[in-house]
Protein backbone atom coordinates (compact mmCIF):
# COMPACT_ATOMS: atom_id res chain seq x y z
CA UNK A 1 0.00 0.00 0.00
CA UNK A 2 1.32 3.38 -0.69
CA UNK A 3 2.55 5.46 1.63
CA UNK A 4 0.56 9.13 2.17
CA UNK A 5 1.65 12.17 1.18
CA UNK A 6 2.06 15.03 3.19
CA UNK A 7 2.60 19.00 2.74
CA UNK A 8 4.46 20.86 5.26
CA UNK A 9 4.24 24.69 4.89
CA UNK A 10 6.15 26.78 7.28
CA UNK A 11 8.98 29.75 6.76
CA UNK A 12 11.27 28.53 9.88
CA UNK A 13 13.52 26.18 8.72
CA UNK A 14 13.65 24.88 12.27
CA UNK A 15 9.84 23.65 11.90
CA UNK A 16 10.21 22.30 8.56
CA UNK A 17 13.06 20.17 9.63
CA UNK A 18 11.34 19.05 12.93
CA UNK A 19 7.98 18.51 11.15
CA UNK A 20 9.57 16.15 8.46
CA UNK A 21 11.66 14.13 10.69
CA UNK A 22 8.66 12.93 12.83
CA UNK A 23 6.84 11.96 9.89
CA UNK A 24 9.05 10.64 7.59
CA UNK A 25 9.79 8.10 11.12
CA UNK A 26 6.67 7.14 11.31
CA UNK A 27 6.52 6.31 7.72
CA UNK A 28 4.67 9.18 5.60
CA UNK A 29 6.47 10.66 2.24
CA UNK A 30 6.88 14.38 3.09
CA UNK A 31 7.04 17.42 1.18
CA UNK A 32 8.42 20.64 2.26
CA UNK A 33 7.72 24.35 1.53
CA UNK A 34 9.31 26.75 2.88
CA UNK A 35 6.16 29.81 1.32
CA UNK A 36 2.31 29.68 0.33
CA UNK A 37 3.45 30.40 -3.22
CA UNK A 38 5.77 26.79 -3.32
CA UNK A 39 2.94 25.38 -1.34
CA UNK A 40 0.09 26.12 -4.46
CA UNK A 41 2.62 24.60 -7.00
CA UNK A 42 3.79 21.77 -5.25
CA UNK A 43 0.10 20.74 -4.32
CA UNK A 44 -0.77 21.76 -7.79
CA UNK A 45 1.55 18.90 -9.66
CA UNK A 46 0.95 16.07 -7.03
CA UNK A 47 -1.57 16.37 -4.59
CA UNK A 48 -0.74 15.29 -1.57
CA UNK A 49 -3.36 13.53 1.12
CA UNK A 50 -3.04 16.07 4.04
CA UNK A 51 -1.51 19.37 4.47
CA UNK A 52 -0.09 20.78 7.74
CA UNK A 53 0.40 25.03 7.15
CA UNK A 54 1.33 27.55 9.29
CA UNK A 55 -0.65 31.08 8.96
CA UNK A 56 2.06 34.13 9.71
CA UNK A 57 4.63 33.36 6.24
CA UNK A 58 5.66 36.86 4.11
CA UNK A 59 4.05 37.44 1.11
CA UNK A 60 0.80 34.66 1.43
CA UNK A 61 0.03 33.95 4.80
CA UNK A 62 -1.67 30.42 5.85
CA UNK A 63 -5.53 31.56 5.38
CA UNK A 64 -4.93 32.63 1.66
CA UNK A 65 -3.14 29.85 1.21
CA UNK A 66 -6.08 27.46 2.40
CA UNK A 67 -8.53 29.91 0.38
CA UNK A 68 -6.77 29.26 -2.93
CA UNK A 69 -6.39 25.56 -2.49
CA UNK A 70 -10.17 25.64 -1.36
CA UNK A 71 -11.31 27.35 -4.19
CA UNK A 72 -9.39 24.84 -6.56
CA UNK A 73 -11.73 21.86 -8.02
CA UNK A 74 -8.47 19.84 -7.91
CA UNK A 75 -7.15 20.27 -4.74
CA UNK A 76 -10.20 21.73 -2.55
CA UNK A 77 -10.98 18.38 -0.78
CA UNK A 78 -7.15 17.85 0.46
CA UNK A 79 -7.67 18.33 4.10
CA UNK A 80 -5.47 20.98 5.88
CA UNK A 81 -4.39 21.04 9.42
CA UNK A 82 -2.96 24.35 10.58
CA UNK A 83 -0.28 24.55 13.07
CA UNK A 84 0.33 28.31 14.61
CA UNK A 85 1.64 29.94 17.31
CA UNK A 86 -1.51 32.55 16.92
CA UNK A 87 -4.12 31.28 20.08
CA UNK A 88 -6.35 33.81 19.65
CA UNK A 89 -10.11 32.12 19.49
CA UNK A 90 -10.65 34.60 16.50
CA UNK A 91 -7.68 33.32 14.91
CA UNK A 92 -8.72 29.41 14.99
CA UNK A 93 -12.62 30.04 14.58
CA UNK A 94 -10.85 32.15 11.06
CA UNK A 95 -8.87 29.12 10.27
CA UNK A 96 -12.15 26.79 10.56
CA UNK A 97 -13.77 29.43 8.47
CA UNK A 98 -11.79 29.38 5.31
CA UNK A 99 -11.44 25.35 5.44
CA UNK A 100 -9.01 23.93 7.69
CA UNK A 101 -10.03 20.72 9.89
CA UNK A 102 -8.01 21.28 12.76
CA UNK A 103 -5.62 23.78 14.36
CA UNK A 104 -2.76 22.79 16.41
CA UNK A 105 -1.03 25.56 18.80
CA UNK A 106 2.75 26.20 18.60
CA UNK A 107 5.05 24.88 20.73
CA UNK A 108 3.36 21.41 19.50
CA UNK A 109 4.10 17.78 21.03
CA UNK A 110 5.40 15.51 18.57
CA UNK A 111 2.80 12.89 19.41
CA UNK A 112 0.04 14.98 19.55
CA UNK A 113 0.52 15.96 15.56
CA UNK A 114 1.08 12.20 14.42
CA UNK A 115 -2.24 11.47 16.33
CA UNK A 116 -3.93 14.23 14.68
CA UNK A 117 -2.45 13.90 11.15
CA UNK A 118 -3.49 10.15 11.56
CA UNK A 119 -6.92 10.52 12.64
CA UNK A 120 -7.24 13.35 9.31
CA UNK A 121 -5.71 10.62 7.13
CA UNK A 122 -8.01 8.13 8.38
CA UNK A 123 -11.10 10.36 7.63
CA UNK A 124 -9.74 11.74 4.08
CA UNK A 125 -9.72 8.07 3.01
CA UNK A 126 -12.88 6.76 4.45
CA UNK A 127 -14.22 10.17 2.64
CA UNK A 128 -12.33 9.20 -0.72
CA UNK A 129 -14.31 5.88 -0.30
CA UNK A 130 -17.44 7.09 0.17
CA UNK A 131 -16.83 9.33 -2.90
CA UNK A 132 -15.95 5.98 -5.12
CA UNK A 133 -18.89 3.62 -3.73
CA UNK A 134 -21.42 6.87 -4.45
CA UNK A 135 -19.97 6.70 -7.92
CA UNK A 136 -20.22 3.14 -8.69
CA UNK A 137 -23.86 3.29 -7.02
CA UNK A 138 -24.70 6.31 -9.51
CA UNK A 139 -23.33 4.35 -12.65
CA UNK A 140 -25.18 1.34 -10.99
CA UNK A 141 -28.38 3.04 -10.62
CA UNK A 142 -28.14 4.45 -14.32
CA UNK A 143 -27.73 0.93 -15.21
CA UNK A 144 -30.53 -0.73 -13.44
CA UNK A 145 -32.95 2.48 -14.26
CA UNK A 146 -32.22 1.31 -18.24
CA UNK A 147 -32.85 -2.33 -17.30
CA UNK A 148 -36.00 -1.49 -15.65
CA UNK A 149 -37.33 1.23 -18.33
CA UNK A 150 -36.75 -1.32 -20.95
CA UNK A 151 -38.68 -3.43 -18.60
CA UNK A 152 -41.74 -1.09 -18.33
CA UNK A 153 -41.77 -0.38 -21.87
CA UNK A 154 -41.82 -4.32 -22.62
CA UNK A 155 -44.66 -4.41 -19.84
CA UNK A 156 -46.63 -1.83 -21.50
CA UNK A 157 -46.16 -3.02 -24.68
CA UNK A 158 -47.95 -6.52 -23.52
CA UNK A 159 -51.14 -4.48 -22.38
CA UNK A 160 -53.76 -4.28 -24.94
CA UNK A 161 -54.02 -1.01 -26.69
CA UNK A 162 -57.21 1.34 -26.50
CA UNK A 163 -57.60 0.37 -30.72
CA UNK A 164 -57.71 -3.08 -29.58
CA UNK A 165 -60.23 -3.07 -26.96
CA UNK A 166 -62.47 -1.34 -29.39
CA UNK A 167 -62.75 -4.45 -31.77
CA UNK A 168 -63.87 -6.30 -29.61
CA UNK A 169 -67.44 -7.51 -30.12
CA UNK A 170 -70.23 -7.39 -27.53
CA UNK A 171 -68.33 -5.54 -25.24
CA UNK A 172 -67.07 -1.95 -24.11
CA UNK A 173 -63.96 -2.33 -22.11
CA UNK A 174 -61.20 -0.03 -21.17
CA UNK A 175 -58.21 -1.15 -18.69
CA UNK A 176 -55.83 0.41 -16.54
CA UNK A 177 -52.33 -0.24 -14.89
CA UNK A 178 -50.09 1.63 -12.79
CA UNK A 179 -46.99 0.11 -10.89
CA UNK A 180 -45.97 1.24 -7.45
CA UNK A 181 -42.87 0.92 -9.16
CA UNK A 182 -40.79 1.20 -12.30
CA UNK A 183 -42.20 -1.60 -13.49
CA UNK A 184 -45.41 -3.96 -11.22
CA UNK A 185 -46.76 -7.05 -10.62
CA UNK A 186 -50.16 -6.38 -11.57
CA UNK A 187 -51.81 -6.60 -14.64
CA UNK A 188 -54.40 -7.52 -17.09
CA UNK A 189 -54.94 -8.95 -20.84
CA UNK A 190 -57.92 -9.04 -23.11
CA UNK A 191 -57.90 -11.45 -26.23
CA UNK A 192 -60.11 -11.79 -28.61
CA UNK A 193 -60.17 -15.96 -29.78
CA UNK A 194 -62.53 -17.78 -32.24
CA UNK A 195 -65.44 -15.76 -31.48
CA UNK A 196 -64.57 -15.53 -28.00
CA UNK A 197 -63.17 -13.01 -25.77
CA UNK A 198 -60.80 -14.01 -22.86
CA UNK A 199 -59.95 -11.78 -20.23
CA UNK A 200 -57.49 -12.08 -17.38
CA UNK A 201 -56.62 -9.95 -14.23
CA UNK A 202 -53.64 -10.41 -12.60
CA UNK A 203 -51.53 -9.85 -9.01
CA UNK A 204 -48.25 -10.95 -8.28
CA UNK A 205 -47.20 -10.58 -4.56
CA UNK A 206 -44.99 -7.53 -3.99
CA UNK A 207 -43.99 -5.53 -6.55
CA UNK A 208 -40.83 -4.14 -8.19
CA UNK A 209 -38.78 -5.85 -11.11
CA UNK A 210 -39.10 -9.37 -9.51
CA UNK A 211 -42.87 -9.19 -9.53
CA UNK A 212 -42.80 -7.47 -13.03
CA UNK A 213 -40.84 -10.17 -14.34
CA UNK A 214 -43.01 -12.65 -12.87
CA UNK A 215 -46.01 -11.14 -14.85
CA UNK A 216 -44.70 -10.76 -17.94
CA UNK A 217 -43.95 -14.67 -17.61
CA UNK A 218 -47.27 -15.16 -16.58
CA UNK A 219 -49.41 -13.00 -18.97
CA UNK A 220 -46.82 -14.49 -22.36
CA UNK A 221 -47.82 -18.23 -20.85
CA UNK A 222 -51.74 -16.97 -20.72
CA UNK A 223 -51.29 -16.07 -24.15
CA UNK A 224 -49.41 -19.13 -25.45
CA UNK A 225 -51.96 -21.52 -23.84
CA UNK A 226 -55.31 -19.41 -25.62
CA UNK A 227 -53.60 -19.68 -28.92
CA UNK A 228 -53.02 -23.25 -28.30
CA UNK A 229 -57.13 -23.14 -27.36
CA UNK A 230 -56.15 -24.28 -23.77
CA UNK A 231 -59.21 -22.85 -22.26
CA UNK A 232 -60.71 -25.74 -19.94
CA UNK A 233 -60.31 -24.16 -16.39
CA UNK A 234 -58.72 -27.14 -14.76
CA UNK A 235 -56.07 -27.82 -17.56
CA UNK A 236 -55.15 -24.14 -17.97
CA UNK A 237 -54.65 -23.07 -14.59
CA UNK A 238 -52.59 -26.27 -13.78
CA UNK A 239 -50.62 -25.84 -16.68
CA UNK A 240 -50.20 -22.17 -15.61
CA UNK A 241 -49.66 -22.82 -12.34
CA UNK A 242 -46.60 -24.98 -13.25
CA UNK A 243 -44.94 -22.83 -15.15
CA UNK A 244 -45.22 -19.94 -12.26
CA UNK A 245 -44.28 -22.67 -9.39
CA UNK A 246 -41.17 -23.82 -11.21
CA UNK A 247 -40.19 -20.63 -12.00
CA UNK A 248 -40.55 -18.91 -8.69
CA UNK A 249 -38.53 -21.83 -7.46
CA UNK A 250 -35.35 -21.22 -10.24
CA UNK A 251 -35.78 -17.41 -9.05
CA UNK A 252 -35.66 -18.68 -5.54
CA UNK A 253 -38.07 -16.02 -4.49
CA UNK A 254 -40.95 -16.13 -2.53
CA UNK A 255 -43.78 -15.21 -4.37
CA UNK A 256 -47.48 -16.24 -5.64
CA UNK A 257 -50.45 -14.91 -8.14
CA UNK A 258 -53.33 -14.38 -7.85
CA UNK A 259 -55.50 -14.65 -11.16
CA UNK A 260 -58.95 -14.63 -12.53
CA UNK A 261 -60.10 -15.71 -15.96
CA UNK A 262 -62.87 -14.41 -17.54
CA UNK A 263 -64.16 -15.99 -20.78
CA UNK A 264 -66.88 -14.05 -22.36
CA UNK A 265 -69.47 -15.46 -25.08
CA UNK A 266 -72.78 -14.64 -26.37
CA UNK A 267 -73.75 -12.71 -23.47
CA UNK A 268 -72.40 -14.98 -20.75
CA UNK A 269 -69.28 -14.95 -18.36
CA UNK A 270 -67.50 -17.87 -17.42
CA UNK A 271 -65.28 -16.85 -14.42
CA UNK A 272 -62.43 -19.40 -13.11
CA UNK A 273 -59.19 -18.42 -10.55
CA UNK A 274 -59.21 -17.28 -7.47
CA UNK A 275 -58.94 -13.15 -7.32
CA UNK A 276 -60.28 -10.10 -5.94
CA UNK A 277 -64.40 -10.29 -5.63
CA UNK A 278 -65.83 -9.39 -9.20
CA UNK A 279 -68.15 -6.39 -9.01
CA UNK A 280 -71.52 -6.25 -11.55
CA UNK A 281 -73.84 -3.07 -11.53
CA UNK A 282 -77.13 -3.85 -12.85
CA UNK A 283 -79.65 -0.93 -13.79
CA UNK A 284 -77.65 0.75 -10.70
CA UNK A 285 -77.49 -2.27 -8.30
CA UNK A 286 -74.03 -3.74 -7.24
CA UNK A 287 -73.72 -7.42 -7.10
CA UNK A 288 -70.24 -8.74 -5.94
CA UNK A 289 -69.69 -12.19 -7.03
CA UNK A 290 -66.78 -14.32 -4.56
CA UNK A 291 -64.36 -15.84 -6.26
CA UNK A 292 -62.33 -17.98 -3.82
CA UNK A 293 -63.99 -21.21 -4.24
CA UNK A 294 -62.85 -20.76 -7.48
CA UNK A 295 -59.44 -21.66 -7.41
CA UNK A 296 -55.82 -21.59 -5.55
CA UNK A 297 -52.72 -19.11 -5.74
CA UNK A 298 -50.50 -19.76 -8.72
CA UNK A 299 -47.09 -20.84 -7.35
CA UNK A 300 -47.55 -21.88 -3.92
CA UNK A 301 -48.42 -25.57 -4.43
CA UNK A 302 -46.94 -27.66 -7.37
CA UNK A 303 -50.66 -29.30 -8.11
CA UNK A 304 -53.80 -27.20 -7.78
CA UNK A 305 -56.10 -29.03 -9.99
CA UNK A 306 -59.11 -29.75 -7.18
CA UNK A 307 -59.49 -26.08 -6.31
CA UNK A 308 -60.19 -24.96 -9.49
CA UNK A 309 -63.80 -24.38 -10.12
CA UNK A 310 -66.30 -22.41 -12.30
CA UNK A 311 -69.55 -19.85 -12.21
CA UNK A 312 -71.01 -18.39 -14.53
CA UNK A 313 -72.55 -14.80 -14.93
CA UNK A 314 -75.25 -13.66 -17.35
CA UNK A 315 -74.87 -10.34 -18.98
CA UNK A 316 -77.74 -7.49 -20.06
CA UNK A 317 -77.33 -4.85 -22.48
CA UNK A 318 -76.06 -1.87 -20.28
CA UNK A 319 -74.59 -4.43 -17.02
CA UNK A 320 -71.33 -3.09 -15.79
CA UNK A 321 -68.48 -5.53 -14.42
CA UNK A 322 -65.54 -4.34 -12.67
CA UNK A 323 -62.16 -6.12 -11.76
CA UNK A 324 -59.65 -4.52 -9.95
CA UNK A 325 -56.48 -5.49 -7.97
CA UNK A 326 -55.77 -4.64 -4.11
CA UNK A 327 -54.09 -2.50 -5.09
CA UNK A 328 -56.90 0.09 -5.34
CA UNK A 329 -58.99 -1.22 -2.44
CA UNK A 330 -55.71 -1.29 0.41
CA UNK A 331 -54.91 2.32 -1.12
CA UNK A 332 -54.10 4.33 1.99
CA UNK A 333 -54.61 8.03 2.37
CA UNK A 334 -52.80 10.38 4.91
CA UNK A 335 -54.64 9.19 7.82
CA UNK A 336 -54.15 5.49 7.08
CA UNK A 337 -57.56 4.61 6.16
CA UNK A 338 -58.58 2.17 3.06
CA UNK A 339 -60.16 3.25 0.53
CA UNK A 340 -62.03 0.02 0.29
CA UNK A 341 -64.15 -2.63 -2.03
CA UNK A 342 -67.67 -0.12 -0.90
CA UNK A 343 -66.58 3.04 -2.23
CA UNK A 344 -64.98 1.04 -4.89
CA UNK A 345 -68.56 -0.17 -6.02
CA UNK A 346 -70.19 3.38 -4.95
CA UNK A 347 -67.99 4.86 -7.70
CA UNK A 348 -68.68 2.18 -10.01
CA UNK A 349 -72.64 2.05 -9.47
CA UNK A 350 -72.61 6.31 -9.82
CA UNK A 351 -71.08 5.93 -13.20
CA UNK A 352 -72.75 2.64 -14.36
CA UNK A 353 -74.46 4.39 -17.22
CA UNK A 354 -71.36 6.11 -18.89
CA UNK A 355 -68.72 4.29 -21.10
CA UNK A 356 -66.43 1.52 -19.25
CA UNK A 357 -63.76 4.55 -20.40
CA UNK A 358 -65.38 7.20 -18.10
CA UNK A 359 -66.08 5.00 -15.73
CA UNK A 360 -62.27 3.37 -15.22
CA UNK A 361 -61.50 7.34 -15.31
CA UNK A 362 -64.08 8.13 -12.55
CA UNK A 363 -62.46 5.28 -9.92
CA UNK A 364 -59.13 6.50 -10.81
CA UNK A 365 -59.70 9.42 -10.19
CA UNK A 366 -61.19 8.98 -7.04
CA UNK A 367 -58.74 7.04 -5.93
CA UNK A 368 -56.28 9.77 -6.79
CA UNK A 369 -58.57 12.23 -4.85
CA UNK A 370 -58.47 9.85 -1.40
CA UNK A 371 -55.00 8.93 -1.28
CA UNK A 372 -53.70 12.28 -1.67
CA UNK A 373 -49.97 13.43 -1.88
CA UNK A 374 -49.28 9.92 -0.05
CA UNK A 375 -47.36 7.69 -1.73
CA UNK A 376 -48.83 4.47 -3.62
CA UNK A 377 -47.31 1.32 -2.47
CA UNK A 378 -48.98 -1.06 -4.68
CA UNK A 379 -49.25 -1.69 -7.74
CA UNK A 380 -52.97 -0.88 -9.02
CA UNK A 381 -55.16 -2.78 -12.03
CA UNK A 382 -58.70 -2.18 -12.83
CA UNK A 383 -60.43 -3.30 -16.28
CA UNK A 384 -64.02 -2.13 -16.61
CA UNK A 385 -66.63 -3.96 -19.06
CA UNK A 386 -70.02 -3.09 -19.97
CA UNK A 387 -72.46 -5.17 -22.15
CA UNK A 388 -73.20 -3.70 -25.23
Amino acid sequence: MAKDNILIVDDLPANLQFLNSILVERGYQVRPAINGQVALKIAQKTLPDLILLDIQMPGMNGYEVCEQLKANDKTHKIPIMFISALSEVFDKVKAFAVGGVDYITKPFQAEEVLARVETHLKIHHLQQQLAEQNERFKAENVRMKAELDVSRRLQKMLLPTKTELKQIDGLDIAGFMEPADEIGGDYYDVLQHNGRVLMGIGDVTGHGLESGALAIMVQSSIRTLLANNETDPVKFFSALNQMVYHNVERMKVQKDLTLVLVDYQQNQLYLSGQHEEMIVVRNGEVELIDTVDLGFPLGLEEDIADFVAETKVSLNQGDVVALYTDGITEAENIDGQMYGLERLCEVVKQNWQRTAEEIQQAVIGDVRQFIGEQQVFDDIALLVLKQK
